[in-house]
C-alpha cells in the first residue's frame, strides 16, 4: 500500500510549476521514500519467512502396547448356598464379612419336611432292595424254601421211577413182567426227568432279563429318591467349604425362602479373579502371559498388578459392544478387591525398551508410508521412516532416524507444514 502510494506520488503533475530545481529535490524525497519502503517490505518479508513450529526431539526409551478397557472382580474359589426346598430359616449364625472355617456351621433350615421325606425315601429303598434281593435268589425266603422241598421230593421220585423201570426189565427177561409194565414205568421215569428238570430251571431262570431289569429300576429310583431326601437334609445345614469371607448374606433368621433362593455366599479372597471385556479389534493382539494391571476408583493410585490366563474364546454383545472375555488371577491379601466391583484394566500387550520413539503426532503417511519432518536449521526436510510399536502418544521409529533428531509436530497457527518449508521456533 505504501509502495503504491509513494509511486503514485513519484509520477504526480508539477501542476504547471516548471521551475527545474523544485523537481529535483521531489525527485530525491520519493526517492528515499521509495527505497525506505523497499527496505521495510523486504524487512517484513524476512521476517514472516518461516512458519513458527512446535517440534520433539528423538529420544531413546521404552514404548508400550496398550489395550485399556473395563472389567469385573470375581471370586476365584466361591460357593453359593440355595434352599433345597420351600421352608424357613431357624438360625444364621455369621454376618456379612465374617472370616469363616471350613466345616463351620453357617445357616440351619427347617428339615422338618425334609426328615419326614428322607424316611419315606428309606422305607421305599429297602422294600426295593428286598424285592431285588429275593428276585436274583429265584423268590422269597419261603418260595426259596418250597422249591427247595420240592426238588428234594422230584429227586427222590425220579430214583424211585429209575429203581422201578430196572426191575421190571429184570422181571421181563424172567418172564415175571409184561412189555406194558414195562412201557408205563419208562414213561413215569420221563415224568419224573421232566418235574425235576423243571424245579431246578425255577430255581435259577425264575425271573426273565425283563423281569429282573424291571426289579432292578424300581431299586434304583428308590436309591435315588433317598439320595435326594439326604441331599435335602445335607443342605438343610449349610457349613463352610474351605476357609473364607461370607460377603453376600440374604437370608434372615425365622425368614422364609423358596427353593433355589440364595442363602449366602462364601469365597476365598485372597486371590480374585479380574474378568476384563476387550473389544473386538484388539481380541486379536492378546495372548496368555501379557502383564495386565488393575485400577480401582474407590483406591485412587493403587495399582494391581497380574498377568492374563485366559485369552477369549468367542466374541459376545455386551451392551453396544462385541467384546472378548479375557480373565486374569490377582493377588489379593489385603482383601482389598471385592466381588462384583468394577475396575479400570489395562494390557501391556507389548513392550519395547530402548528404542527410538517419537510423538504420534509427528509421524505421517503418504500412500501408507510413514514418513516426518525433520528440521534441518531452519528447513524441514521429508525423511522416510519404518516404524514398530505404536501407543496413543507414541511411535517407536526402526528406522530413518537417529537420537537427537528434531522432528516437527504442527505449526502454531494450525496452517499445514510440508517439505522443504521454512521455519522457526
Amino acid at each position: 500500500m505504501v509502495y503504491i502510494e509513494a509511486c503514485a506520488f513519484l509520477y504526480m503533475p508539477l501542476n504547471g510549476n516548471s521551475s527545474g530545481r523544485q523537481p529535483r529535490r521531489w525527485l530525491v524525497t520519493a526517492a528515499a521514500i521509495l527505497a525506505a519502503v523497499i527496505v521495510l517490505a523486504a524487512f517484513i518479508s524476512r521476517r514472516d519467512n518461516g512458519a513458527t513450529v512446535r517440534t520433539a526431539v528423538v529420544e531413546r526409551g521404552t514404548i508400550r502396547s496398550l489395550v485399556s478397557t473395563n472389567g469385573k472382580i470375581e471370586p476365584v474359589n466361591n460357593f453359593e448356598a440355595h434352599a433345597p426346598l420351600a421352608t424357613t430359616v431357624r438360625h444364621v449364625f455369621v454376618k456379612e464379612g465374617d472370616s469363616v472355617k471350613k466345616g463351620q456351621l453357617l445357616v440351619v433350615l427347617d428339615d422338618a419336611d425334609a426328615r419326614a421325606q428322607g424316611a419315606r425315601a428309606q422305607t421305599l429303598l429297602r422294600a426295593a432292595e428286598a424285592d431285588l434281593s429275593a428276585a436274583k435268589r429265584g423268590g422269597s425266603q419261603e418260595e426259596v424254601l418250597s422249591l427247595e422241598a420240592q426238588l428234594v421230593k422230584a429227586g427222590t421220585d425220579r430214583d424211585a421211577a429209575q429203581l422201578n423201570l430196572d426191575a421190571l426189565k429184570k422181571l421181563v427177561l424172567q418172564g415175571a413182567a409184561s412189555a406194558g409194565e414195562v412201557r408205563e414205568a419208562e414213561n413215569a421215569l420221563a415224568r419224573a426227568d421232566a418235574q425235576l428238570t423243571f424245579l431246578r430251571q425255577k430255581q435259577t431262570q425264575r425271573y426273565s432279563h425283563a423281569e429282573l431289569a424291571h426289579v432292578g429300576a424300581q431299586q434304583a429310583e428308590a436309591q435315588a429318591a433317598y439320595n435326594a431326601a439326604q441331599d435335602v437334609l445335607a443342605k438343610s445345614n449349610v457349613r463352610a467349604p474351605f476357609d473364607g469371607i461370607v460377603y453376600s448374606l440374604p437370608s434372615k433368621q425365622g425368614g422364609f425362602v423358596a427353593a433355589g433362593d440364595l442363602l449366602l455366599q462364601v469365597a476365598d479372597l485372597r486371590k480374585v479373579l479380574v474378568r476384563a471385556f476387550v473389544d473386538e479389534p484388539d481380541v486379536g493382539r492378546l495372548t496368555p502371559g501379557n502383564p495386565i494391571e488393575i485400577t480401582w476408583d474407590a483406591v485412587p493410585g493403587r495399582i494391581w498388578r497380574a498377568t492374563v490366563t485366559a485369552i477369549p474364546s468367542t466374541v459376545k454383545l455386551r451392551g453396544s459392544r462385541n467384546v472378548g472375555e479375557t480373565t486374569s488371577i490377582v493377588d489379593n491379601k489385603d482383601l482389598k478387591l471385592l466381588p462384583n466391583t468394577n475396575v479400570g484394566v489395562t494390557i501391556v500387550t507389548a513392550e519395547h525398551d530402548n528404542v527410538l520413539v517419537v510423538p504420534r503426532e509427528a509421524v505421517r503417511t503418504d500412500d501408507s508410508k510413514p514418513y516426518v519432518l525433520q528440521v534441518d536449521g531452519h528447513e524441514l526436510k521429508r525423511r522416510d521412516v519404518e516404524t514398530s510399536l505404536s501407543n496413543l502418544t507414541q511411535v517407536e521409529v526402526t528406522r530413518g532416524l537417529s537420537a537427537k533428531d528434531m522432528v516437527a509436530i504442527s505449526s502454531w497457527n494450525g496452517k499445514p507444514i510440508g517439505d522443504r518449508m521454512q521455519v522457526k521456533f
